[in-house]
């Protein structure tokens, strides 16, 4: 079981390297809103606040790395890389799934990397739904994986559809939400839970909130189809289920209304690739924007430095929309509107 999982995480990350598991016909939906264009803005360039806070950390950016890999010798050395960006940014990171570690302590040191290297940064621990669902001791298995890399916050994935069609996969998750209250009642962090690529809905969020989590990714699709991912490592053709999910800022738009009844951290990813789509995250309702795919291609082929800069550079334009629309910080930022395109004509 040990090699097998260790395997599928291996093929996972060379597989999220080709541009064969992104949507080929869904999009994120960003395409379809437009900035509010304010001409007599007043806001010093030089003086804006790209600053926010997760949880109870301040940020420098609203910008979090988000759960890829671990588990197997390459992913230690991305881990590395990855952690050392995100202290260098000072953002938070999230770790992939730690199932492996429950299994195994063969690659604890593939997860213990990132506190090591991510310095006072908040870290994220991860394990998915299905591991959730079926454990009988769920509160000690969480703690030994909050301590193994000392967490922030823990991140619980949903992957029905990546379940439902990986050949390994445990598409039975009876059970999830009253283990999920067993763990938001019993350990203090607190807990996101995170699609992968499909998107969650107003209604499914609403559930989640109920027994206690405090953060929403949404995940939607538009970037990596984790569906397509199986696909592949299954040799199977083409299957109607490789575009299947809600579109991002669909979801980003539709969690967001929840806020006037919860309080909780709203996580916008899901093909999130550009400033213009994290801008627009915010705009939607977004508290902070998460990135994976993107980040593992630059740390790839670039190294700690890519992705450093990457992220700068991002913000740097994040930072001219802010002025374009007199917004001094990400504040004053979240407060604007977005117009729809059809509305432009």
């Amino acid at each position: 079981m040990n090699n097998e999982t260790e395997q599928r995480k291996k093929d996972h990350i060379s597989l999220c390297l080709t541009d064969d598991v992104m949507f080929k016909q869904k999009t994120n939906g960003f395409e379809n809103y437009e900035f509010p264009h304010y001409a007599i803005t007043e806001v010093e360039f030089n003086k804006i606040d790209l600053s926010t806070n997760f949880f109870n950390k301040k940020i420098s950016y609203p910008f979090l790395i988000s759960c890829m890999t671990g588990g197997t010798s390459e992913a230690e050395k991305l881990n590395e890389k990855l952690a050392i960006a995100a202290n260098s940014l000072n953002i938070p990171i999230g770790v992939g799934s730690q199932r492996q570690a429950l299994e195994s302590t063969k690659f604890h040191n593939s997860y213990k990397t990132v506190r090591k290297n991510a310095g006072k940064v908040p870290v994220l621990g991860n394990l998915g739904a299905a591991e959730i669902a079926k454990s009988k001791n769920v509160v000690e298995d969480l703690k030994k994986l909050i301590d193994l890399i000392e967490a922030d916050a823990f991140v619980i994935h949903v992957n029905p559809l990546q379940e439902l069609l990986q050949k390994e996969g445990e598409p039975n998750f009876s059970g999830l939400l009253k283990n999920i209250e067993r763990l938001t009642s019993k350990i203090r962090i607190p807990f996101i839970v995170k699609e992968v690529g499909s998107g969650i809905s107003n209604e499914s969020a609403k559930k989640l909130l109920d027994v206690g989590i405090k953060g929403i990714d949404v995940a939607g699709s538009g970037g990596t189809s984790w569906a397509a991912v199986e696909l592949l490592r299954n040799k199977e053709e083409e299957n109607y289920f490789k575009e299947w999910g809600l579109p991002t800022s669909y979801c980003i738009k539709n969690v967001h209304k929840l806020k006037k009844d919860y309080n909780f951290l709203l996580i916008a990813s899901g093909g999130i690739n550009n400033f213009d789509e994290i801008g627009k995250s915010l705009l939607l309702g977004a508290d902070i924007v998460a990135s994976a795919r993107k980040i593992l291609l630059e740390v790839n082929y670039n190294g700690v430095d890519g992705v450093i800069q990457l992220v700068l550079d991002w913000f740097e334009s994040v930072k001219k929309i802010m002025y374009l629309t007199g917004s001094k910080d990400i504040k004053s930022f979240k407060k604007k509107k977005l117009i729809i395109k059809s509305e432009l004509f």
